[in-house]
């Protein structure tokens, strides 16, 4: 689509097609528990982002989605810890990278936040690269300068 340089990019780098866009992650909970929760929550998703996925120290894209009781129905075995992770990435990393992933927040967030393994449901959605658009291009024509673990 761009030859040469991103006319959308904010520098002035050329772009090389290492081909993976960082992940999005939407972290779901009550209001009191994000709040409570959310710097040290978003630390322990972001050190299992790298360590799973190869992610850059400076590349964390998350939202936390406070949500009132009235508007956050779960079930009666879940406590008002309960959290939902949504992690949405371009499809291609192996199942062995995604199981860890999976593995490690959740073994990650029971320990150090003392949340129980039964309050945590993380779910990892694949979209094509085609699908996203991004920096003015298509996901299947970015060019990133850093490798992360297929």
């Amino acid at each position: 689509m761009f030859a040469g340089k991103n006319p959308f990019s904010a520098t002035d780098k050329p772009l090389d097609h290492y081909g993976c866009v960082m992940p999005q992650v939407k972290i779901y909970g009550l209001t009191d528990t994000l709040t409570a929760l959310k710097p040290k929550l978003s630390d322990v998703i972001h050190q299992c982002m790298q360590e799973a996925l190869g992610i850059p120290e400076n590349k964390r894209f998350q939202r936390f989605i406070k949500l009132h009781p009235d508007d956050f129905y779960f079930p009666s075995d879940r406590t008002e810890q309960y959290l939902i992770i949504e992690i949405i990435m371009f499809e291609g990393r192996s199942v062995d990278v995604k199981k860890q992933l999976l593995r490690i927040l959740m073994e990650r967030i029971h320990t150090r936040l003392e949340i129980s393994i039964n309050d945590i449901e993380i779910t990892i959605f694949e979209t094509p690269k085609h699908n996203w658009g991004i920096r003015g291009v298509t996901g299947d024509e970015l060019k990133v300068t850093y490798q992360v673990n297929p």
